[in-house]
């Protein structure tokens, strides 16, 4: 996990291309995206592999209506800018179920 915090950002940047194209490949809305960073758990990683010409994290959460996604983001100007999301995986909604139930103890 990272380092990167709520605090660390002031709120979200969407261009027309990114914001259309999870929408049309994933049926994922930009409302959502957003609720995900502020539903608890927020699961957080640096994504080292992706992260050649700027910084990029993954993220598993959820949305309130219960829908757990994975979410591919940067960070330009305090602003989060979503690069994709999608539903999250079979095994991707394990581990975030997984750390759900030790939150709640």
């Amino acid at each position: 996990m990272n380092e990167l915090t709520m605090k660390d950002f002031i709120g979200f940047e969407w261009d027309k291309g990114n914001h259309d194209k999870n929408w049309k490949k994933h049926t994922v809305s930009s409302q959502e995206c957003e609720q995900a960073f502020f539903n608890k758990p927020f699961l957080l990683y640096e994504d080292a592999k992706h992260s050649i010409f700027e910084k990029r994290w993954y993220a598993l959460g959820k949305t309130d209506t219960d829908r757990i996604l994975f979410i591919v983001f940067t960070m330009r100007n305090r602003l989060i800018r979503i690069i994709s999301a999608r539903d999250a995986s079979k095994k991707e909604r394990l581990i975030y179920e997984e750390a759900q139930e030790n939150t709640e103890i």
